[in-house]
């Protein structure tokens, strides 16, 4: 019972943001007018008809460059905690990121030269 009143805040944060999505859902069923058109019924909204088919197959070179960037995104959340503990990190933690950083900059032009990037 003594937690209690340590859990009172998150109780009402979510309390406000449960009442808040029912709040928005319901209102905008109330007050939003319904008209469909045949142009809001379409797949596409953009106002551009729908061409080809929906199951047409991606290149290979789609994939490749999406794998690439998540690779280069998740290495960067390496990068970040290490420039918050730089200075305590010293000359060895300079070197290890320098020799991470280093790898990352081959294996950028090892995708770059081979043609990865390439769409």
């Amino acid at each position: 019972m003594t937690m209690l009143p340590s859990y009172v805040p998150v109780i009402i944060l979510v309390a406000i943001a449960v009442g808040f999505a029912v709040f928005t859902l319901v209102f905008s069923q109330i007050l939003g007018r319904m008209r469909p058109t045949p142009a809001k019924l379409s797949t596409y909204e953009c106002g551009m008809p729908p061409v080809g088919t929906a199951r047409q197959r991606y290149s290979i070179k789609f994939y490749l460059v999406c794998m690439i960037f998540i690779l280069f995104d998740v290495d960067v959340a390496f990068v970040y905690p290490w420039a918050q503990v730089l200075r305590e990190a010293g000359s060895y933690g300079l070197w290890t990121m320098g020799t991470f950083i280093a790898v990352l900059a081959v294996a950028d032009i090892y995708a770059w030269k081979v043609g990865a990037l390439d769409w």
